[in-house]
């Protein structure tokens, strides 16, 4: 099986890394606290795998992940994906998720009862916090009843949750704070100690 190539991928949330075989994504990992976290972490999801130029397929996808946290409505829907699922329930909630459109969110219960199984929002948790390849299985788009934004196990949990929520038009849990910018909007650091 050949090694997995990666790279690192400079977003509007911060540097992401992404992992591939061939033209299929095997890993997303987020951004961690530097760049070498953020590595160790890709690496847990795909090991073996090494710095390498993405083929042109690849890098279409990764041009689409970089325009998706930029604010535009891109969807990662048709990206090549390879997840080794814990079951067919598993595997049934990523393909429910990845249904979910850029600036539209769906319940943990919601999509418990799209595959079949109401009542069922905890293994949909579980199986969303297993996810190797965050932003292409869009798992920030699954929140709590009434919209809350709960369970996201990425670095900076709930609030990176939100952030990307919001770059996409789907402030979960209200609107954004007065003080985080919009898309697109420079930061000032004027003020802050």
């Amino acid at each position: 099986m050949e090694r997995p190539g990666l790279t690192l991928l400079p977003t509007a949330i911060g540097t992401c890394a992404v992992a591939w075989r061939g033209d299929v994504i095997v890993g997303v990992a987020l951004p961690e606290a530097d760049d070498d976290a953020t590595l160790r972490h890709l690496r847990r999801t795909a090991p073996g795998a090494e710095p390498a130029p993405p083929p042109p397929v690849v890098q279409a996808a990764l041009d689409g992940i970089v325009a998706l946290l930029a604010g535009e409505a891109v969807d990662l829907a048709g990206v090549a994906v390879e997840v080794h699922h814990e079951s067919a329930f598993a595997r049934r909630v990523h393909e429910v998720v990845r249904s979910i459109p850029p600036g539209e969110t769906l319940t943990y219960g919601q999509v418990a009862e799209a595959v079949g199984e109401p009542g069922g929002a905890q293994a949909v948790g579980r199986a969303m916090g297993a996810n190797p390849v965050p932003i292409v299985v869009p798992c920030h788009r699954v929140v709590g009843a009434g919209g809350r934004p709960v369970g996201f196990s990425a670095p900076g949990g709930v609030a990176t949750k939100q952030r990307i929520l919001r770059i996409e038009g789907a402030a979960a849990g209200g609107q954004p704070s007065l003080f985080e910018p919009a898309p697109g909007e420079p930061t000032s650091v004027v003020g802050r100690r």
